[in-house]
């Protein structure tokens, strides 16, 4: 669609928007890699050429390198077109730090492929003017400046796109300056309500522009919001007198809904929730026999009562998964589900399709090893016997789960299958559904995780699981806000059924207070998996992972039980996900700012949001104090850089902690006492001034 240029005002938020203009004559396009005035190094970028991402109502960072030879200012602006082509022009600003950097902000409203170009130009009255300040205030040059500023005068009220009454009074101040004194000149070159003027509407020379890059901006979830995972099975599961349990339902699940929305999460993620193939099936604890009544892993998928499109019979029929979804919907949760490609010895696919695994000398199939673990109740698929078999099948898969009401996907270890596989499965889903958003559960190295995020995973686990120390937290956070944040969203897990941490294991009840703050408030998306508000810290022996894993047995919880009893952390997380909704700086990623404090266990950062993007008039700061060390009361100053929220430093401020209600008088420099026994944590709202 061709682009539209209007000059009527866009619901577009940014803090430099300015009047639309064509480039017209004078783009300078010549046949180079750099233009008449360079413009180098634009960002959002994503590496290997891939386009950049974000989510409807996310604060982007643009910013480009421009500069030009000689001492003549410049001008820089970006033009955006929407999915429905409308045009909207921005003004970048300079850094003045040395780098040449041009920046802005602009938040992005609506789903959909955008492009962005840079443009520069040589910005002739503000370079007379700043020209004729320094001359003429020493007596240099006078009527040469005089002469020059009337020459831009007199063209810039030719300009045709100029309003008639502006270019008549430029005609008017032209001719006065024709035959100035010394302190007219000077009046004219530092004329404030003249200089706003030509900051508005530019007198261009040498105009530049960048090639168009593309831009995609997903949905709002594919960026925020709060998961909750649970085994459906689980829920309402009933042991019986022989000792053995009866599985829970979609139907009995359905009722742990109302819980799980009331501590205000967005999502609820089910793992894998198909048949579960006998052979070779683990037992508690992954041991390799089983008792009767072991329901085995949910990752063995498939038996003879199906695969990947099937539903546990234990857990009802396809009518009762939808029925499931539609229960979510009404307490305004969206159902999230693993999609884990793999087979277990029963699965149809092993019967159907040999040649989609990878068969050993002994003609056995090969099953899954992630040493040392290995999962002998798995096959993995082999991706290259047959690929236009096996994609057919994924996207068929997929695709049958879209039907039912699924938009949001776990990919259990994506960086086990082709990265090509996933580049093309996203895309062709999106293509037919824009709204289907894929989360890679991907633990390995860094390359392989931005990958994937690069070629379209929207979502992606990270390493914050592992980054306890103030330190560790520090560079972490900078980097997932400020190093990946054009293309990587980080889903800040606090545990998995998978993973409990040393800090978790061993750091007590703060340990699991002060992961929900941070978690909670360093990034737009967090997740928890069921019991963690129950403390539920015991791993089996050697490893990182809870003893009795729900991944091979039912786990009976009494969730009502544990909060009347002062004994779970629904509570807290209740209210974090309120601030987190109350807060829109707490739903962006790229607004993460560090600061210091003199005790290496008390980590300091801020989240902050001009009042162009709030939607209520008002901008939005919340500080997060946090002592790291969950066995210990720490005592120190904080440091902070007040001025990023537009407070002169020393100058006091209040700030009102959001868990505890208390009211305190700050500046830059602070006292805290954070006792990891009682309020390990500070979130602090700083308030508006009169």
């Amino acid at each position: 669609m061709a682009a539209r240029t209007s000059t009527r005002p866009k619901a577009l938020r940014s803090t430099s928007q300015i009047p639309l203009r064509t480039l017209g004559a004078g783009l300078d396009t010549p046949e180079t890699l750099t233009s008449r005035i360079p413009l180098l190094s634009p960002t959002p970028h994503v590496p290997g050429g891939f386009a950049p991402k974000a989510v409807v109502g996310e604060v982007v960072p643009f910013g480009v390198v421009a500069f030009r030879e000689g001492h003549d200012l410049i001008g820089v602006q970006v033009r955006v077109t929407s999915p429905d082509g409308e045009e909207s022009l921005h003004r970048l600003r300079p850094r003045l730090d040395g780098t040449d950097r041009w920046v802005t902000d602009i938040a992005l409203d609506v789903q959909g492929s955008w492009t962005f170009r840079f443009e520069a130009f040589s910005d002739d009255f503000a370079t007379w003017a700043h020209a004729t300040a320094l001359k003429v205030a020493v007596g240099v040059d006078t009527p040469v400046m005089a002469a020059l500023g009337a020459e831009l005068l007199i063209r810039a009220a030719a300009e045709k796109d100029r309003p008639v009454a502006q270019r008549r009074r430029l005609t008017a101040i032209a001719a006065e300056l024709s035959a100035a004194d010394p302190e007219h000149v000077l009046a004219v070159a530092t004329d404030a309500e003249l200089s706003a003027l030509f900051a508005e509407r530019p007198l261009m020379t040498l105009r530049s522009a960048s090639a168009p890059q593309p831009l995609l901006v997903e949905r709002t979830a594919a960026g925020v919001g709060a998961w909750y995972e649970f085994f459906p099975r689980s829920e309402g599961a009933k042991r019986l007198k022989d000792g053995t349990v009866k599985s829970g339902t979609f139907r009995t699940a359905a009722k742990r809904l109302p819980g799980v929305a009331a501590m205000g999460f967005d999502v609820v993620y089910l793992v894998p929730i198909h048949p579960i193939g006998t052979s070779n099936r683990k037992g508690r604890n992954n041991t390799l026999t089983t008792e009767p009544g072991d329901p085995g892993s949910p990752y063995a998928i498939g038996s003879p009562e199906g695969g990947h499109d099937a539903i546990h019979p234990d857990l009802g029929t396809a009518a009762d998964f939808r029925s499931f979804v539609r229960a979510a919907q009404r307490e305004g949760l969206e159902v999230a589900l693993d999609l884990a490609l793999q087979a277990s010895p029963d699965h149809p696919w092993v019967a159907e399709h040999p040649e989609w695994f990878t068969t050993l000398p002994d003609g056995t199939i090969a099953y899954a090893e992630n040493p040392p673990k290995k999962y002998q109740d798995i096959y993995p698929l082999n991706f290259d016997n047959d690929p236009e078999g096996i994609y057919a099948e994924m996207l068929r898969v997929v695709q049958h789960w879209v039907r039912q009401g699924v938009k949001i996907f776990r990919v259990d270890n994506p960086h086990t299958k082709p990265l090509q596989f996933w580049e093309w499965l996203i895309a062709t889903v999106n293509a037919a559904d824009p709204d289907v958003i894929f989360l890679a559960e991907a633990f390995t190295r860094p390359a392989v995780m931005r990958a994937l995020a690069a070629v379209g995973f929207q979502q992606s686990y990270s390493y914050f699981t592992w980054r306890n120390t103030k330190s560790e937290l520090e560079e972490f956070l900078n980097g997932i806000a400020h190093d990946t944040s054009d293309y990587m969203r980080p889903n800040l897990f606090v545990n998995t059924h998978d993973i409990l941490t040393e800090y978790l294991q061993f750091g007590g009840r703060a340990a699991y207070r002060i992961r929900a703050c941070i978690a909670a408030t360093a990034a737009p998306i967090y997740g928890v998996y069921a019991g963690y508000e129950l403390f539920e810290n015991v791993a089996r022996p050697g490893s990182e992972e809870n003893i009795d894993n729900e991944k091979y047995e039912y786990k009976l919880r009494d969730w009502e039980g544990a909060e009347l009893a002062g004994d779970s952390l629904a509570p807290l997380l209740r209210r974090l996900n309120e601030i987190r909704r109350d807060h829109p700086a707490l739903r962006q990623l790229r607004n993460f700012s560090a600061h210091w404090s003199d005790d290496d266990a008390v980590l300091v950062y801020s989240k902050h949001l001009d009042a162009a993007f709030t939607g209520t008039g008002h901008a939005d700061t919340v500080i997060v104090v946090a002592n790291v060390d969950p066995h210990s009361v720490r005592e120190t100053t904080v440091h902070l850089d007040t001025t990023i929220w537009g407070v002169t430093p020393g100058e006091p401020f209040e700030v009102e902690d959001l868990l505890t209600g208390a009211v305190w008088t700050w500046s830059d420099h602070n006292y805290v006492r954070l006792d990891a026994f009682a309020e390990p944590v500070h979130i602090l709202k700083v308030r508006q001034r009169a």
